[in-house]
């Protein structure tokens, strides 16, 4: 499909309308590379505080990759899906240390990077370096979906190459960078999931969904997640203002996290009595007492999470070197805890009833 009217109306539309933000009017592949890996399923408002704290602390891709994978996992915090944070870190150190520094210059080569796929590849290539290649995101299947009536199903096998197809075709040839902005910035400010700007759209007289009012049906999206329920219960041990907490390296959400020794059941408990467990039966032996949080709701994109704190205060020697030893407990500072990359689950707890 050539239509050249389609693409100049969406770069007519942005040269007026786009947002001003720090990783646009530059061709710095890492700052490109930062910003996007930054807002891969996140808001521009949320993640722009992000962006900036990460360019303040590593100015370049050698910073980055000369920061321990804890010291990225904390800058990342409350930011969620920490595997992008772990990707991030993994590929400055590749490009460090195989590429000299230098990211690949091309659509192919950046995908062979550590944590770079079809997205994120073609946006480095294409704002960086201006080669034509199309950038696919949410909002571009919404736009491409409504404008030309598509109605496969954006999470099928079928549906991802159609839509690819018609990205293919459509991509200004030497222009790829600016239009790929375009129709991004299009789908995010004028052709929005719910109440989209049609009235004042320069594409309303090509639209299938707006001639057919169907842009509540499109894009079709007919797959739905199945969230699992998770009720997790913390046992908070302080000694002497210190708290015993972990890092989580199993396969398994926010690893390399530190949180606290976790007993995971399959309904909320509200008794730690209740629970057959030596660590804790050894900490409520010794007389402690016990506070207990409200009920925390946490959500995450594929787990909906209900989580208690049992705040314990233990006295010197009530616990077990071996047992703690068996949990990777370790005991940290209340300064130490602060540093310590956590879920932003449990830094709000910490920030309501420690700190």
């Amino acid at each position: 499909m050539n239509n050249p009217n389609f693409a100049d109306n969406i770069v007519r539309w942005y040269r007026l309308n786009k947002r001003e933000l720090p990783w646009r009017d530059t061709k710095e592949p890492y700052k490109i590379w930062l910003s996007e890996i930054i807002l891969q399923q996140t808001r521009v408002k949320q993640g722009l505080p992000y962006f900036e704290r990460f360019l303040a602390a590593y100015p370049d891709v050698f910073a980055l990759a000369q920061a321990t994978e804890e010291e990225v996992l904390r800058l990342w915090q409350g930011l969620g899906y920490y595997s992008r944070a772990r990707n991030l870190h993994a590929c400055a150190r590749e490009i460090v240390e195989q590429c000299n520094g230098t990211f690949p210059s091309d659509y192919q080569g950046l995908l062979k990077l550590k944590g770079v796929g079809n997205y994120t590849a073609a946006a480095i290539a294409s704002f960086a370096y201006n080669e034509t290649v199309p950038v696919v995101d949410g909002n571009v299947f919404r736009v491409l979906s409504r404008v030309f009536g598509v109605k496969k199903d954006i999470l099928s096998t079928e549906g991802q190459k159609t839509f690819r197809k018609l990205a293919d075709e459509l991509v200004p040839v030497g222009k790829a960078g600016e239009y790929n902005q375009a129709i991004m910035e299009f789908g995010a400010l004028q052709c929005t999931p719910q109440s989209p700007g049609c009235l004042l759209c320069p594409l309303s007289s090509m639209c299938y969904a707006f001639q057919h009012n169907a842009q509540k049906e499109l894009p079709v999206k007919i797959r739905k997640l199945k969230v699992k329920k998770r009720f997790f219960s913390y046992i908070v041990l302080r000694q002497e203002g210190h708290l015993y907490m972990k890092v989580r390296d199993k396969k398994d959400i926010w690893k390399g996290l530190y949180d606290f020794y976790l007993l995971e059941t399959k309904l909320p408990m509200e008794d730690p009595a209740q629970f057959d467990d030596i660590l804790l039966k050894q900490a409520l032996d010794a007389g402690a007492t016990v506070e207990m949080s409200n009920l925390y709701k946490h959500q995450l994109t594929h787990q909906q999470l209900w989580v208690r704190f049992f705040l314990i205060d233990v006295s010197e020697g009530s616990l077990a070197d071996s047992l703690l030893n068996r949990e990777r407990l370790k005991s940290y500072s209340l300064d130490e805890v602060k540093k310590l990359p956590k879920p932003i689950l449990v830094n709000n707890y910490l920030s309501e009833v420690i700190f």
